[in-house]
């Protein structure tokens, strides 16, 4: 088992990631599940509620003939993704979905620069809250989905 702490030791580094420090198996699950089914949840939300979705997208400057096409699209591609995440299904390619989504909604739900007032400061810090969760899925898309996910058991099987 891994040193409780990080050092740069050879042995240390030649470890599995998940095994370099302690609790490491549980801390990737548990990060993996909370932002997986928090997507989950927001695209669900967002399906259960197209034409609100859909509206939202309007008052951020998305044209009214296409909002109704894009909102069922980004949807789906969050709940999908979020769920993907929360399995270690899929997780690099699910990763690379949600880095676009997350990237494009920050540019499209939170143009700070466009803001006034308070909202300036409001918008930036939700843009740069976007900014921040894409680049854990970066993270996410390089490190997989992990010991205890989906995936894994596939590699397992011989898949």
């Amino acid at each position: 088992m891994a040193h409780a702490h990080w050092t740069t030791e050879p042995y240390q580094l030649s470890l599995p990631l998940n095994e370099r420090v302690t609790g490491g198996r549980g801390i990737w699950l548990i990060g993996r599940l909370v932002v997986g089914c928090l997507f989950l949840m927001s695209g669900t939300e967002k399906l259960m509620g197209l034409d609100r979705f859909a509206a939202s997208l309007v008052k951020h400057g998305i044209s009214d003939s296409i909002a109704p096409v894009l909102a069922p699209l980004a949807a789906g591609a969050v709940t999908v993704g979020g769920l993907c995440i929360a399995l270690g299904l899929f997780t690099s390619w699910a990763s690379l979905l949600m880095i676009a989504f997350t990237i494009i909604a920050a540019f499209v739900a939170h143009r700070f620069w466009e803001a006034q007032g308070q909202m300036v400061a409001i918008q930036q810090a939700h843009f740069t809250k976007n900014m921040m969760i894409a680049a854990s899925f970066c993270l996410l898309y390089v490190a997989g989905g992990g010991p205890c996910s989906i995936d894994r058991w596939w590699r397992g099987q011989g898949r």
